[in-house]
């Protein structure tokens, strides 16, 4: 099979389009032909192995997960012995076990994984860019903020593949949403439910005296540190990506009014868990009362095209990689 693989860290250059052996199955695994995929900012923080964080969990020196892919959708091509929940034929989309292997034609999961099917009118590319965003979103705006309908929330990255999610998500609650983003997305961001936008090429909410309930940062591009005056008493400030305040403020909480900082580690949750939001938001979608925001898409032998388009950082919701499973032309 055909897979984009990379054996060191560094630009987009080192990924490479390679045939390897296809995955065989066991007795409780599915054998996925994968149709379509995504990259997102996770899979070039990975690639590039800039962050010592991230290192300590693909390897300090080199990559130990060589293809990427963290979200798929597909067909399942052939079962185990001893699987009971899918049949070959199904339509599904899943997280890609441990967040990698999702950039190849097949890939292998358990049949408990967070994997599940696809509802009849739902196409490869749609159903394929649920899971990072969505599941990111949905926990970090019901379990760490505990989001309440009347409540002030402001989205940092409101444009991206998570913010275009938490957007959505967040007024779907009934909570009035403020989206953070460039010039060119403010009308798409108020399309999804935003009732203010805040452009940040031109304005700085922390200058403000606003304040809000919530402040979520889907891309990492604040801090505890910076948001917390723009916080309402007791408020919550959630990120994606870490700070050494967000880490310490525990410690400091009685001194900070009730001001709180919370990330989560939502791909590490149990695999059952995300099944079942994947289930509500797969319904969710259905309904039309979520829509997935795909910006463009790419075959897979232009790998290395989509991940310079997603590293300059305006990427527009979601990028869809498609899956062909005919030989391409070089």
């Amino acid at each position: 099979m055909e897979a984009v693989s990379h054996s060191k860290y560094g630009t987009p250059n080192v990924l490479a389009l390679v045939n390897i052996p296809t995955p065989t199955p066991g007795a409780r695994d599915v054998l996925v032909k994968i149709m379509a995929t995504s990259v997102t900012p996770v899979d070039t923080v990975f690639r590039s192995g800039r962050s010592i964080l991230a290192r300590l969990f693909t390897g300090l020196f080199r990559p130990k997960n060589q293809i990427l892919g963290t979200e798929l959708s597909g067909v399942i091509e052939t079962i185990g012995k001893n699987v009971t929940r899918f049949s070959p034929g199904d339509r599904v989309f899943a997280a890609a076990p441990g967040g990698f292997g999702a950039h190849a034609q097949y890939i292998c999961m358990p049949q408990n994984a967070a994997i599940t099917q696809m509802p009849d009118l739902m196409g490869f590319e749609v159903a394929a860019v649920i899971e990072n965003g969505a599941l990111t979103a949905l926990p970090f705006l019901r379990d760490a903020a505990k989001l309440q309908r009347g409540q002030k929330i402001l989205i940092i990255g409101a444009s991206g593949s998570i913010g275009t999610y938490a957007v959505q998500l967040a007024a779907g609650i009934g909570a009035k949403v403020t989206g953070v983003c460039s010039t060119t997305n403010l009308e798409m961001v108020r399309d999804l439910g935003a009732t203010q936008v805040i452009d940040y090429t031109k304005s700085d909410f922390t200058k403000s005296s606003q304040t809000y309930d919530v402040i979520f940062d889907t891309v990492g591009k604040s801090s505890f540190g910076k948001c917390c005056a723009s916080l309402a008493k007791n408020g919550i400030f959630i990120t994606t990506v870490p700070d050494p305040a967000t880490i310490l403020s525990p410690l400091f909480r009685v001194f900070l009014g009730g001001k709180r900082a919370k990330m989560m580690a939502t791909g590490l949750r149990k695999d059952a868990d995300k099944i079942k939001d994947m289930d509500a938001l797969k319904t969710l979608v259905v309904e039309g009362k979520l829509i997935p925001v795909i910006d463009r898409s790419y075959p897979l032998d232009q790998i290395v095209t989509a991940h310079h388009y997603v590293e300059k950082g305006h990427k527009c919701g979601n990028l869809v990689i498609n899956i062909s499973h005919s030989k391409p032309n070089f």
